[in-house]
C-alpha cells in the first residue's frame, strides 16, 4: 500500500505497508489519512479507502510481539471467503504455525515462515537478500515489485529479526565503523553520499567485497575503499562514505 509524502495521488511515494503492519492514524485530510507505521514510526499519507482498522488492544499487542515473517515471494492466505495475495517480507500477525490472526478473525498460511525461535545465521541473511536480485528500483518502495536502496536493506534485516530504520540517514547511525573495504564481512553495511556529504546510498556487504544493493535494480557489485564499482558500465556509481558493522560477528 502505497504512503505518500502528502495527501494526494499525485504525491511523492515516500514507503510503503506491506500485509500485516500497523499504524496509527494521527489526522485526516480529506479522503486521506495521514498515519505513523508502528515499527519504525515513518509518517505519510494513505488514502481512506486503504485503511482497515483494528482495535486498540490488538494495536498493543501488536506492537509488544515479534511476528513472523513471509519467506516465499509470492503466497496467499485465506479464510473461508477471502484470498488475499502477500509477498516475501510481509509481517504474519501472531503466526501459530497455521493461522495469523487481524482482530478477531483467523486466516489460512500454508507458506515458508520465519522462525523467532531460531538463532541468527548469516546464511539465511544473504539467502534472503539474494531472493530480491532483479527486484526493479522503487523510489520509497519496500516490495519484491519495486524497491529502494534503504527498503532493501530494511526488508532484508527485518525478515531475519532486525527492526530497522527506514531511510539510509537513518540506517547509517546503526552499528559501530569498519575502517577498511578489506575488512568487510557479509551483514556488513556501505553507506554512500553525495557532494554535499548527505547520505544518498546503502548497500549490504557479501563474501569477497561484494556488495548488493538497489540500483536500476537489485544487482551485485564490487567494493573498493572509493566505492562501488560497476562492471557492466565500467565505473564508479557511488562514493563510499562508511562502513558499519552490524553483527559483531557474522555465523
Amino acid at each position: 500500500m502505497p504512503v505518500r509524502a502528502e495527501p494526494s495521488d499525485k504525491s511523492e511515494l515516500v514507503t510503503q505497508l506491506l500485509y500485516g503492519e500497523c499504524y496509527q492514524i494521527m489526522g485526516s485530510q480529506g479522503n486521506w489519512h495521514q498515519i505513523k507505521i508502528a515499527a519504525d514510526d515513518y509518517t505519510g499519507w494513505i488514502d481512506f479507502k486503504q485503511h482497515c482498522p483494528v482495535t486498540p488492544e490488538y494495536f498493543t499487542e501488536w506492537k509488544a510481539t515479534a511476528h513472523p515473517r513471509a519467506v516465499d515471494l509470492v503466497q496467499t492466505i485465506s479464510s473461508e471467503n477471502t484470498r488475499i495475495p502477500i509477498m516475501i517480507g510481509s509481517t504474519l500477525p501472531f503466526f501459530d504455525g497455521i493461522n495469523i490472526r487481524i482482530n478477531n478473525q483467523k486466516y489460512v498460511y500454508s507458506g515458508r515462515a520465519t522462525n523467532n525461535s531460531l538463532p541468527f545465521k548469516i546464511n539465511f541473511f544473504t539467502k534472503v537478500a539474494h531472493s530480491y536480485l532483479k527486484a526493479p528500483y522503487l523510489w520509497g518502495g519496500k516490495s519484491i515489485f519495486g524497491i529502494d536502496c534503504s527498503g532493501f536493506v530494511q526488508q532484508v534485516f527485518g525478515i531475519c529479526g532486525y527492526n530497522f530504520p527506514r531511510d539510509a540517514w537513518q540506517q547509517v547511525s546503526v552499528g559501530i565503523e569498519v575502517h577498511f573495504a578489506n575488512l568487510t564481512q557479509p551483514g556488513d553495511l556501505a553507506f554512500f553520499d553525495n557532494d554535499e556529504g548527505r547520505i544518498i546510498h546503502v548497500g549490504i556487504l557479501l563474501e569477497n567485497q561484494q556488495i548488493i544493493h538497489a540500483h536500476g535494480e537489485v544487482r551485485i557489485d564490487m567494493l573498493d575503499h572509493y566505492g562501488i564499482f560497476n562492471h557492466q558500465r565500467k565505473k564508479y556509481t557511488h562514493r563510499l562514505r562508511i562502513i558499519k558493522r552490524i553483527f559483531p560477528v557474522a555465523k
